[in-house]
């Protein structure tokens, strides 16, 4: 087989292994164009590594875990990231590893290069895997370049990947990546022409950054664009960036640098710079019959082609495309800094603010009008932070994404979620709460004249009623439904009781974070060791976000419910009172989805496979037997008991302070980064997710085992009502 092929000797024929990218590259240095020297790794490599390796199995088990069209987009998040571990992990076969060590000194020896994506099938008239695939800049030393082959290879495998193939209907099984290693050319400025303005098809695009290009691609600055007129070139506009930083080239991969004063305030091209871009660009629509989608670099008054490829947009056959919609859940490190600072400094304090405006609202007092025009204002308010949870809040949550790659990438742990337990610091809302609930049950715990006298009633005790009254006044609206807890206080004395009736479970998940952290930032340079401590800075307010968002919209959506219930009292079809769960769950005010694939039951069909094992996603480390609680209904919570598993369609963290209790968690949604999982990592208990029809296939009473290495839930034969205790064996 032919591993290597420079691009000087490439062929026709070829192009089906050396992919889109390294083909146009080849045909255009043929045609005397200035293309930096390069050398195309074929399928064959590729297909080689993942055959003798075994990797091909692995990949494809993993995607068919579930039904590919059951799986939602967070669980692709978790596969890839699964993937991608397996590809950093996986050394090279001698001979492969050998053969392209060779070719790398042989062409580049000495000089620092780039790898780039050359997917067959991208970059065609018909597709554009356009920024879904990974390029690595500026990379010295040849093992260094055959790791980053190998992240290449991996990207394949992406989450945008997948959902893009997915979108096209083209078959994993026949996936496959080249790759193309390039000498870099530093270029004092860089950019993108585009032959054809999608906005106006008499136009064509020039964007430019100085230094390298990927500070224009990966959105970290904002270029310079000048709109020409596609027929002769003549400058239509110019709209000038705010120009304060470039990327350039550095001894450690490439660096952010300040502009020097002069270049602050001059645009990176002249006139007669950006005529000779936009020649090129029709230069390259000549050869290649389309217009082109060009991105070059500007050394030593020499144009260099970096690559070039189909502006797809303009050709969607009636398909509806939607690459910016996949990309748009992947945030750079800048991009995430600006939005924790809006969600932290901004949006929260308002959002707080707005619910405790309505919580200061004596209800009782409003007149009938009054009341439905406040429950319909706080109906707009709810609508309008949900969809802010969705601009902002679930975005942010990328930031865990990106720590675990960069953790990954640099640690190659032999667990891929080894990086949450660097996240974990022990102060997420709802954790706290649980930790005052557990202060409360260690006081009820051996005291039966205590446990007496709470079933009775009676909250006189001085400590225990102190520790009630703090955790009502701090966190009343993650157990409630009412504005003072009076009706529900019952139930949570009741539940603090059954805590007490089983060892407590500390969140203590936090204690290794600081050992790992350091042993993370000892594998940077000093020069390097502040932007990974921002990364992992950011990981760690994404993942305290990912919890505490949703108290605090489940705090807004219990002022919702109040004024909904006064309404429904009002109307005689609710009574005051402590009943106010079911028409809590009645309430289509979900954050994250509406709908639910659970489908009622026909009764008349009431049968079901046994010794049945179901298989989701790995999300928590461990192994637990214990019978399954099913939560159908936020009333269900206060029947839980101790060493249960908990069963649901999704965890609300208003629901985890039975989390305590359980010794094991089973999701319909799936998913790392839901709720869920996190608080399942919190408390090291085994998590299976994204089990379709959870509360359906599962029943209460149930004696199911949760494996969440492998991510398989098996319910016994027989349904055990009477179960004793949870056989359970943890991994933290």
């Amino acid at each position: 087989m032919n591993f290597i092929i420079p691009l000087s000797r490439l062929l026709e024929g070829d192009r089906g292994r050396v992919g889109g990218k390294a083909h146009a590259l080849a045909v255009m240095m043929q045609k005397e164009m200035d293309v930096p020297a390069a050398i195309a790794i074929t399928t064959d490599a590729y297909n080689t590594f993942v055959t003798e390796t075994g990797l091909d199995t692995k990949i494809m088990m993993e995607l068919n875990r579930k039904t590919y069209d059951d799986i939602r987009w967070e669980e692709l998040w978790d596969i890839s990231l699964r993937i991608r571990n397996m590809f950093a992990n996986t050394s090279l076969p001698v001979k492969l590893h050998e053969i392209i060590k060779e070719s790398v000194e042989t062409f580049f020896s000495g000089k620092s290069i780039v790898v780039r994506s050359s997917a067959p099938g991208e970059d065609t008239s018909d597709t554009s895997f356009a920024g879904l695939h990974a390029s690595y800049v500026n990379i010295q030393g040849t093992e260094s370049v055959i790791e980053h082959i190998k992240l290449v290879w991996a990207s394949l495998w992406s989450d945008a990947s997948l959902l893009y193939r997915k979108e096209l209907g083209l078959d994993e099984k026949k996936s496959s990546m080249a790759v193309v290693v390039q000498e870099i050319i530093s270029g004092e400025v860089s950019g993108i022409g585009f032959g054809q303005n999608p906005n106006d098809p008499a136009q064509c695009a020039i964007e430019s950054v100085y230094g390298l290009n990927q500070g224009l691609v990966d959105g970290t600055f904002e270029p310079d664009r000048w709109i020409l007129n596609r027929d002769d070139g003549r400058i239509i506009s110019h709209a000038q960036a705010d120009r304060s930083h470039a990327l350039y080239p550095s001894d450690e991969g490439t660096e952010s640098a300040p502009l020097p004063a002069d270049l602050i305030s001059r645009p990176p091209l002249t006139n007669e710079n950006v005529h000779k871009v936009y020649e090129l660009v029709m230069k390259a629509e000549g050869i290649f019959g389309l217009p082109q989608d060009v991105e070059w670099t500007l050394k030593d008054n020499i144009l260099y082609v970096l690559q070039s490829r189909p502006i797809t947009t303009i050709y969607k056959n009636d398909k509806d495309d939607k690459r910016g919609w996949y990309l748009s859940l992947t945030r750079s490190i800048e991009n995430l800094k600006a939005l924790k600072h809006k969600i932290e400094d901004e949006l929260i304090p308002v959002l707080q603010k707005e619910t405790e405006e309505m919580a200061q609202v004596d209800l009782s007092l409003l007149s009938d009008e009054e009341i439905r025009d406040e429950t319909a204002r706080r109906r707009y308010i709810f609508e309008k932070w949900k969809n802010t949870y969705w601009d902002h809040f679930i975005p942010f949550a990328h930031g865990m994404r990106i720590f675990g790659i960069v953790y990954n990438d640099t640690v190659h742990p032999s667990d891929p979620y080894e990086f949450l337990s660097l996240l974990s610091s022990g102060d997420i809302m709802s954790v706290k709460r649980n930790n005052i609930l557990n202060e409360m049950a260690l006081q009820v715990r051996d005291n039966k004249r205590l446990i007496h006298d709470l079933k009775k009633g009676d909250y006189s005790n001085t400590a225990f009623k102190s520790l009630l009254d703090q955790l009502i006044a701090s966190h009343g609206d993650l157990l409630c439904r009412s504005n003072h807890c009076t009706e529900e206080t019952p139930d949570i004395v009741n539940m603090v009781i059954e805590m007490a009736s089983t060892p407590g479970k500390h969140s203590d998940a936090h204690q290794e974070s600081k050992t790992r952290e350091q042993a993370f930032l000892s594998h940077f340079s000093a020069h390097k060791r502040e932007d990974a401590a921002d990364i992992l800075d950011i990981g760690r307010a994404s993942y305290r976000m990912r919890d505490d968002d949703n108290i605090y919209m489940g705090r807004l959506k219990a002022r919702v419910l109040e004024a909904e219930k006064e309404v429904s009292y009002r109307s005689g079809t609710a009574k005051r009172g402590p009943s106010s769960a079911g028409h809590f769950d009645s309430l289509s005010l979900a954050v994250h989805e509406p709908e639910s694939d659970v489908v009622p039951q026909d009764p008349e069909q009431d049968f079901r496979l046994q010794n049945r094992q179901i298989t989701g996603q790995p999300a928590g480390p461990g192994i637990a037997t214990g019978p399954a609680r099913v939560i159908k209904k936020s009333s269900d919570l206060m029947n839980f008991k101790k060493d249960e598993v908990l069963v649901c369609d999704s965890i609300d963290p208003n629901m985890t302070f039975v989390v305590p209790l359980a010794c094991a968690i089973v999701e319909r949604r799936g998913g790392m980064l839901i709720h869920g999982a996190i608080i399942a990592r919190e408390y090291g208990l085994p998590c299976v997710t994204g089990i379709s029809k959870a509360s359906e296939v599962i029943r209460t009473g149930d004696r199911i085992t949760v494996d969440g290495y492998l991510g398989i839930v098996i319910i016994d034969a027989e349904p055990h009502e009477k179960e004793t205790g949870p056989h359970i064996k943890k991994s933290m």
